[in-house]
């Protein structure tokens, strides 16, 4: 199905009118990713009314969905044909309802699950999108096939933006098939440990799709620190890695309806960590550093999940400069990333941090699909 005339058109007639009279508006799909960045007061301009699968080749592994979309509806249709979006999108709703994440909000978060690091990242599967700007314009970029772009691949711009640069109407995704076998191990192993045998077998041909290392506070009274480890690929390959890496490290193979669910609980953050490991003037960081970064000396408990290149804690708000300090000397950044539990009050506001040159750019590319600035502003960055 195609989306109707009449719908597109009352955005943008919802836009233009935003934009003449420079009255923000807040793009928002289901508000599943509320919580990321800083919310200002502004217009609801809601998307839920994009539904609707427009295109769909399991053949060519192609899928075009409009923005609004759950994202489960799209996830489930998928699975009947046996392919998926490899990257683990998050689904979160931690009220317990049911998912009201959208495909629009997926990609304007540009958040990925646990098989990031494998797999690549939401933007390595935008072909192209449509989408309407702040000046009430309808404009396509890309299409339904990879191919190289001679200039800038602006529809992948839009996969992390947050809504700031324009409204996400359509978007064509690349898929994949299921993996022919997976599997899941588990071993005691202490953070440097666990990071040391992460580089190696990263380093090998091994089919490691997955990792999370976390302290587990409920294995007796001084818990376990454990390295749990995905595998996904031809089921040759997964068992012949499985018997060589527990033989060359202690440790067990997880039942897989047991790690299935512990998987999905790592990628929505519902794992005890998540849930229960914040005080209550704590927020979540989320540190992203390189994958050989050794361990960091930090006071607060840690979650790695990437093979190493992303790291969870809760930490206080005013830990923000040591945490910067720490995430740039591992080749990184530090940002608050506001969860379930977390103590919303000024987190929200804490931007992303950027260079001279990254905001000067920025700035240039929000004159150019937002002159007015009426898109989610603030949402990023203050001055964006």
């Amino acid at each position: 199905m195609s989306q109707s005339p009449d719908a597109l058109q009352s955005f943008v007639d919802q836009i233009r009118q935003a934009a003449a009279q420079r009255t923000p508006l807040q793009i928002r799909g289901g508000g599943s990713k509320d919580f990321v960045g800083c919310l200002q007061p502004a217009a609801l301009l809601d998307t839920r009314s994009l539904t609707g699968v427009v295109d769909y080749a399991p053949s060519e592994l192609v899928v075009t969905v409009a923005a609004g979309t759950p994202l489960s509806e799209l996830e489930s249709l998928l699975l009947a044909q046996g392919q998926c979006l490899p990257f683990e999108p998050p689904h979160f709703g931690w009220s317990g309802s049911a998912s009201q994440a959208t495909v629009g909000g997926m990609v304007a978060s540009g958040l990925a699950g646990p098989a990031r690091a494998s797999v690549g990242s939401v933007r390595d599967y935008v072909l192209g999108l449509k989408l309407i700007n702040g000046q009430g314009e309808r404009l396509t970029f890309g299409g339904q096939v990879m191919k190289n772009v001679a200039g800038y691949d602006v529809s992948r711009l839009m996969a992390g933006a947050m809504g700031t640069l324009g409204l996400i109407t359509e978007v064509s995704l690349k898929v994949l098939p299921l993996a022919p076998s997976e599997a899941t191990l588990v071993f005691p192993l202490p953070q440097s440990d666990a990071l040391e045998h992460l580089h190696r077998w990263g380093g090998e041909p091994l089919p490691l799709n997955a990792s999370c290392w976390v302290h587990d506070a409920s294995a007796g009274q001084a818990g376990r620190d454990l390295l749990f480890v995905r595998l996904r690929g031809a089921a040759a390959a997964v068992e012949a890695a499985c018997g060589r890496m527990l033989k060359e490290v202690p440790g067990e193979r997880m039942d897989k309806s047991e790690a299935a669910a512990d998987w999905a609980l790592c990628r929505d953050q519902k794992l005890p960590f998540f849930t229960g490991g914040g005080q209550a003037d704590h927020v979540l960081w989320r540190l992203s550093v390189a994958q050989t970064a050794p361990v960091l000396d930090l006071p607060w408990p840690q979650l790695v999940e990437w093979h190493g290149g992303l790291r969870w804690l809760w930490a206080p708000l005013q830990a923000g400069a040591r945490l910067q300090a720490a995430a740039k000397a591992a080749g990184g950044n530090a940002t608050v990333f506001v969860a379930a539990g977390a103590d919303t009050t000024g987190a929200k506001c804490q931007n992303h941090s950027q260079s001279a040159g990254q905001g000067a750019l920025l700035k240039r590319l929000k004159a150019a699909f937002d002159p007015a600035g009426i898109f989610n502003p603030g949402r990023l960055y203050s001055d964006f």
